[in-house]
């Protein structure tokens, strides 16, 4: 029975399943393969005696043949190559004055074909690049534009937990990161603190999200009221970790209780403690002074009657003027009305001027 092998071509690089066919194949050992791409040499890092439930032994290419040591002296000569065409490439790059960052050069085993990686803000005219190189090597150039996360991944660096980059430690695909892990998980939005070496949103977000995403679908709201055994209580905070929830009850005590104690007590009636805890904190507001005294009614809490003065008597001893009629009021109206327009003729006899502008006289016209 064949064996199954993964095989990773580079130590960034995906790894990819092949039979091991007549050959028997320990980790670690090297091995020619043929791809559509041309022969390749890669390095067995997993082997597996029988293939799993979902994949089949049939579905996987046989690898061509174990390597020798005549393959490795190609491998070296293939690395050696590569470090003087990333040279030659980087000055040319600098001659013909491109807006490029080279990255890294890829030669295949047999040198058909060599690849260079490089990043750019945007397209790039590398037409008379390639014209160089191709004049130079004398095989197929191929110009890959990458982004900055693979920039990375290529590159390797330490990131903030002070390890190597999971990019490149382990990492093989790179899944989409957004803002919104970061939220659920209750991070501080600071781009320094939740941004990678290659300035995107840090890729360790992703691994702990179908956990946030599991826990907040047990747990209720953040800032919201619930109606439980406990009473009418408020979501103060949530804990992932402990798998706990803070709780206000009423009295404004903190109460934590877990995810599955949570899934018991909510929507329930309240319970006879949660009952006179309520009508305890009831009494206590209850019982504080009132901002303004309450008016009563009853004829003891009125004031008693103070005696009248002789000021006081004097003013109720004195006639009051009765009102007067509306007929009255008109009349005083009207007299009001015309001692005002006789006013104004007197102003207007006095200045000497008449409220009527004078006419203008014709000019004679001249025959």
């Amino acid at each position: 029975m064949s064996q199954i092998l993964g095989i990773k071509f580079t130590d960034y690089g995906q790894v990819y399943y092949f039979s091991s066919g007549p050959f028997v194949v320990r980790e670690g050992q090297n091995v020619i393969v043929k791809t559509d791409q041309g022969m390749g040499l890669g390095k067995v890092v997993l082997t597996r005696q029988a293939p799993r439930e979902d994949e089949t032994g049939e579905g996987h290419k046989a690898i061509y043949r174990l390597a020798n040591d005549k393959d490795m002296e190609a491998v070296t000569e293939n690395r050696e190559l590569s470090r003087a065409a990333f040279k030659f490439c980087r000055k040319s790059i600098e001659r013909l004055g491109l807006g490029m960052k080279l990255v890294d050069v890829e030669v295949f085993f047999d040198r058909s074909k060599m690849v260079f990686f490089f990043t750019a803000p945007g397209r790039i005219d590398f037409r008379e690049l390639i014209k160089d190189l191709v004049r130079e090597y004398r095989t197929r150039i191929e110009l890959r534009q990458i982004g900055v996360r693979h920039e990375t991944q290529m590159l390797g660096a330490i990131g903030n937990c002070g390890q190597l980059c999971c990019c490149r430690r382990f990492m093989r695909k790179f899944v989409p990161v957004t803002i919104k892990m970061a939220k659920e998980q209750n991070l501080f939005l600071n781009p320094t603190k939740i941004s990678g070496i290659c300035g995107r949103l840090l890729c360790c977000l992703s691994f702990e999200q179908e956990s946030y995403e599991e826990f907040h679908r047990q747990s209720p709201k953040v800032g919201k009221k619930y109606t439980t055994s406990l009473g009418r209580v408020k979501v103060i905070r949530s804990n992932l970790f402990k798998k706990n929830i803070t709780l206000l009850v009423e009295g404004n005590e903190e109460r934590e209780v877990s995810v599955d104690e949570w899934a018991e007590i909510v929507n329930k009636p309240p319970s006879e403690e949660a009952l006179e805890r309520g009508a305890r904190s009831a009494r206590s507001r209850g019982g504080r002074a009132p901002s303004k005294p309450a008016r009563s009614t009853s004829a003891a809490s009125k004031p008693a009657p103070r005696a009248p003065s002789d000021s006081s008597a004097k003013e109720e001893s004195a006639p009051r003027p009765k009102p007067r009629s509306r007929q009255d009021q008109g009349a005083q109206a009207e007299d009001a009305k015309d001692a005002g327009k006789a006013s104004a003729k007197e102003t207007s006899g006095r200045s000497g001027k008449s409220s009527r502008r004078p006419r203008r006289r014709r000019r004679p016209s001249k025959k």
